[in-house]
């Protein structure tokens, strides 16, 4: 892939960000289009982010970010608009410069729920409406996490954090933007009674993440899912994680965050690119690398 004075950009704002693997799928896509775009990482740290979005702003040649831990929420009062999904989750993680204006959108529910559509199609018998879910986490993964169990139908939504102030604003900003739903949020020690009736568990926290050996839930506690429960990591590096190889060992199904981070990639090209973009492609150079 070659780089000139006319190259236009795309990238990803995080921090960590070095683990990232989408700049890989995102660069075989472009490749096999023959496009005159690269996809870079942009470490940025929180205290940054008002100087670097103002800077991306200024580089025309820049068309659109990703944004991922832990920008997704802070982003949105820097940008000139945010579309309604963006909006009713509370969190951006894909960006376009669209004439001077920067707007942002969410692919992480459409993202996050393919694989479980799947899953669906595969056990004919599923029923979300028996299903109830809990989020680990209530950062902005976890807004999309809830999202998209509303859209699946999930009875009760329960969402465990460590941080007594961040759950309540949490718990506040979700239920002034989505309706109808049932969303309940625990301190983490009430983790242990709430796992017996999950339906699904998501860990939509970076504990487990790269290098660290933790895991949000102990083996004693993962004993204590129901056998039909779902267990679904959004961390993608490891694969499998340690939270989902205990799941694993459980006899539980285990999904990692691997086929989130396509879809959501190839959403977010497409708004970019305004063309249809190779996924399979996308797939294969994610599963040739792990």
């Amino acid at each position: 892939m070659s780089v000139s004075g006319t190259t236009k950009i795309l990238g990803v704002i995080g921090f960590p960000v070095s683990h990232s693997l989408s700049p890989l799928m995102h660069n075989a896509a472009i490749a096999t289009l023959g496009l005159d775009y690269t996809y870079v990482p942009l470490p940025i740290t929180v205290a940054d982010l008002p100087t670097a979005i103002a800077g991306l702003r200024a580089i025309q040649s820049v068309q659109g970010f990703n944004l991922t831990i832990p920008h997704k929420i802070e982003v949105i009062p820097l940008l000139d608009e945010v579309t309604a999904i963006a909006l009713a989750v509370g969190a951006v993680n894909t960006v376009k410069r669209i004439g001077d204006r920067l707007v942002g959108t969410n692919t992480d529910v459409a993202g996050f729920l393919e694989p479980l559509k799947q899953f669906s199609e595969q056990q004919l018998d599923c029923d979300w409406t028996a299903r109830p879910a809990i989020v680990l986490g209530s950062g902005g993964a976890a807004r999309a996490v809830v999202a998209a169990c509303l859209e699946l139908g999930c009875p009760v939504i329960h969402v465990v954090g460590r941080d007594p102030k961040k759950l309540k604003k949490f718990h506040g900003t979700m239920t002034s933007q989505l309706r109808d739903y049932n969303l309940r949020v625990h301190p983490w020690t009430s983790l242990p009674h709430l796992l017996e009736v999950a339906g699904i568990i998501i860990n939509a926290t970076p504990i487990g993440m790269a290098s660290d050996p933790n895991t949000p839930i102990s083996e004693t506690e993962m004993m204590l899912l129901p056998d039909q429960a779902i267990a679904y990591d959004l961390i993608y590096t490891p694969r499998p994680t340690k939270f989902l190889q205990m799941a694993a060992a459980r006899g539980l199904k285990a999904i990692d965050g691997l086929e989130m981070l396509i879809n959501q990639g190839a959403i977010a090209l497409e708004w970019w690119l305004d063309q249809p973009v190779p996924i399979g492609i996308m797939r294969q150079a994610l599963l040739d690398h792990l």
